[in-house]
């Protein structure tokens, strides 16, 4: 591991980001938060310091890079939704790909050597393949996943020019929450299947709607690889120090192997918060696949990692715990 144990978390105070700073806290490093808050939540902030800024400005950037002096980033500051990205692409090139060059550039100038980026199974499109290995073709079908697999392409890049060593950290269906409910899922507006299940059964939102019920798959509804947050970040943190400790530059899937349904997450949730889920059936969504599973052996094999956390059970109770918490 490198002697400097600070490491800039860009998107920090995000879902996903913080339980990523709370993971490198207890093993030793500094998370260094850089998040415009956008998105993100100031008292999601609990494991290091706070830097107000966005990452498409380069002035600020170095500021807080010359303050710090981090020996890697991590990088989750991006837009993610879907649907949004189809209507309004300008602002997923602008941010996620842009923004990403920035900050690449920004660690060429600095001299910081490892990069851990938040990517997603988004770039594979519609797979041939399930569960889908990292070799399957990247052919995503939304703005969103073409934003993801531009920035694992300018790494590759930066790679072969610069030597910057960088890991893509593929998500599959990031889910559930900090087992010790200090952080969690805050989306606005929420999309993720676990959270408005929730809401639902909670009556703190409206009826669930389940987008399809004729794909070929066991009941009918899509099927999903949900993978815990706490276990995301872990890999996070695995990665950081394969780097750290001379890996090469690589890109995995983090996901179980497991794929749920739709009615088998409603089902869960029914028997985690013990009230039902008032819900209805909708279309299909355009572009949704039946079902991705993660292939997720590479990470297990080659950064000694394996989700510990990530049954279904164990993802909607720590979710409800956080629900619980946050909305009284």
């Amino acid at each position: 591991m490198s002697s400097n144990c600070t490491v800039l978390v860009t998107g920090g105070a995000g879902f996903v980001g913080s339980h990523a700073c709370k993971a490198l806290s207890r093993r030793g490093f500094t998370p260094v938060v850089y998040d415009n808050l956008s998105y993100g939540h100031e008292d999601a902030v609990r494991w290091g310091p706070l830097e107000r800024g966005d990452i498409l400005d380069r002035t600020r950037l170095d500021e807080v890079i010359a303050t710090h002096h981090p020996a890697a980033i991590m990088h989750f500051a991006a837009f993610i939704a879907v649907g949004e990205s189809v209507t309004d692409p300008g602002k997923y090139y602008r941010n996620n790909v842009a923004g990403s060059l920035g900050l690449m550039e920004a660690a060429r100038d600095h001299g910081i050597s490892a990069f851990v980026f938040s990517s997603t199974a988004a770039v594979y499109g519609l797979p041939e393949v399930v569960p889908i290995p990292e070799s399957a073709p990247k052919l995503p079908i939304n703005p969103y996943g073409h934003s993801k697999w531009m920035v694992e392409c300018m790494l590759r890049d930066f790679g072969e020019a610069h030597g910057l060593k960088s890991m893509a950290l593929r998500y599959f269906n990031a889910a559930g929450a900090d087992p010790d409910c200090e952080t969690g899922e805050r989306h606005d507006p929420e999309t993720h299947l676990i959270p408005l299940a929730l809401d639902a059964a909670a009556g703190v939102g409206k009826p669930l709607t389940v987008f399809g019920e004729d794909y070929d798959t066991p009941d009918g509804t899509c099927i999903r690889d949900y993978i815990h947050v706490a276990d995301l970040a872990e890999a996070h943190v695995a990665a950081l120090q394969a780097l750290l400790g001379g890996a090469d530059s690589n890109a995995y899937n983090l996901g179980t192997g497991n794929g749920f349904t739709v009615r088998q997450v409603i089902d869960a949730v029914e028997k985690v918060t013990g009230r039902a889920v008032p819900h209805s059936i909708g279309p299909r969504r355009p572009g949704d696949p039946a079902a991705l599973v993660a292939d997720p052996s590479a990470a297990n094999r080659d950064l000694g990692w394996r989700p510990r956390i990530s049954d279904l059970d164990s993802i909607v109770a720590t979710a409800w715990a956080w629900h619980q918490k946050v909305n009284g």
